[in-house]
């Protein structure tokens, strides 16, 4: 009787042994897709703007779910190194507006293109690099996605133009790849991102001028979360209504903390280009945790209280999660795991990123240009030289 008993307890021993939230999310039967109301947006010289309610499917969420936790999770990783003196230099990150990198690639056709300013991390992995390439460009690493010669603001993919330091600069410089989708007469658009501190450039308004007037296919997006570095936007603008700024532009005021009230208002701008009536501008109203950059510790200009406002009311992935979970699209033992699965994910990167070597110093004349045959680049002094290849 004792050897049967040791037996039976062997088995079940070893039936409690498998992962738990496996067996649960094998077992349950989830929905295939779940319909959702979402904030209407608010319009300006728009007689209709983007629906009211969208569908979700459980594979499109899942997705969007894994996508937002690698960016949240890689910003988080950057702060570590940072702090650690590993990352060195400007680094600014986008922790908290998630909801806004994916929300607009979920909108977009991989064939259309984006440029942005240097908060750049989120919308560089959206447009299909890895956080290896990530996190090995932010430590100056040869693995990098500019070959550890960009760092944090220079990042660069496939129809991704960057990351550009230089406040506003980026804005004609979409309104110009806008210019060459239309010349080349392909049905493609340009999405040219900056911030509410960029928004009073005088540069933007040229751009707005010039889009309108030759019908670019130009989606001009105002990222508003609330502070131009330490300024809130009440004491930096006159108007705070980005999305009318376009005055003979249409616009559309988004929620940019909710990833699906962004996919929706993008695919209705993008629709709108491509439809041949030009350019229209954008404002997502979303909100970063962290300080400006990384020298910022960001609580000198607004309180902790209302930061964790915004995390506990309006958090992104929290959002989506709860959405799936209430509407069995998800299990939260799922989601836990793709948890889990992110932080390998980027505990793996994050040591490619520390152990991958520096460029040597002789390449730092490389690639200048994409198809020039080598030449010399002079140094810091005219004896110094070297030498650049495509």
């Amino acid at each position: 009787m004792r050897k049967m008993l040791a037996a039976v307890s062997r088995v079940l021993s070893g039936v409690a042994q498998k992962p738990a939230s496996r067996v649960l999310v094998a077992s349950r039967n989830f929905a295939n897709d779940a319909t959702f109301e979402i904030k209407k947006c608010d319009l300006h010289r728009l007689e209709e703007g983007p629906p009211v309610t969208t569908v979700l499917t459980r594979e499109d969420g899942l997705k969007y779910y894994r996508m937002m936790q690698t960016v949240r999770r890689m910003e988080l990783k950057a702060d570590q190194l940072y702090k650690q003196k590993i990352i060195r230099g400007f680094c600014h990150l986008c922790d908290g507006q998630e909801a806004c990198c994916v929300g607009l690639e979920a909108g977009i056709n991989p064939t259309d293109h984006l440029i942005t300013a240097y908060r750049a991390h989120g919308f560089t992995f959206t447009r299909g690099l890895s956080v290896r390439e990530i996190l090995a460009e932010l430590t100056g690493r040869r693995g990098g996605c500019a070959k550890g010669k960009g760092g944090s603001m220079h990042m660069y993919a496939k129809n991704f133009y960057g990351g550009n330091g230089i406040v506003g600069a980026q804005v004609p410089l979409g309104a110009g790849i806008a210019l060459a989708c239309k010349y080349n007469g392909k049905d493609e658009v340009c999405l040219t991102l900056y911030g509410d501190g960029a928004a009073n450039q005088g540069q933007i308004f040229e751009a707005y001028n010039m889009a309108a007037l030759w019908k670019l296919p130009c989606i001009f997006i105002c990222e508003n979360n609330r502070y131009g570095m330490g300024t809130s936007v009440e004491r930096a603008a006159a108007s705070t209504d980005y999305y009318k700024r376009g005055d003979f532009i249409p616009g559309l005021r988004v929620d940019g903390m909710d990833i699906l009230c962004v996919r929706e208002a993008t695919r209705f701008a993008a629709a709108y280009c491509r439809s041949g009536k030009g350019p229209i501008l954008m404002e997502l109203q979303t909100y970063r945790y962290h300080g400006h950059s990384m020298s910022d510790p960001g609580v000198s200009y607004r309180t902790r209280e209302e930061i964790q406002e915004v995390r506990s009311k309006s958090d992104p992935i929290m959002l989506l999660k709860d959405r799936m979970v209430n509407s069995s699209l998800a299990s939260v033992e799922e989601l836990k795991e793709i948890d889990v699965e992110v932080r390998k994910e980027i505990e793996d990167a994050a040591q490619f990123a520390t152990a991958d070597p520096e460029p040597p110093l002789e390449e730092l004349g490389y690639h200048i240009y994409c198809s020039d045959p080598p030449f010399e680049v002079r140094g810091a002094n005219q004896w110094i030289k070297f030498k650049s290849i495509s």
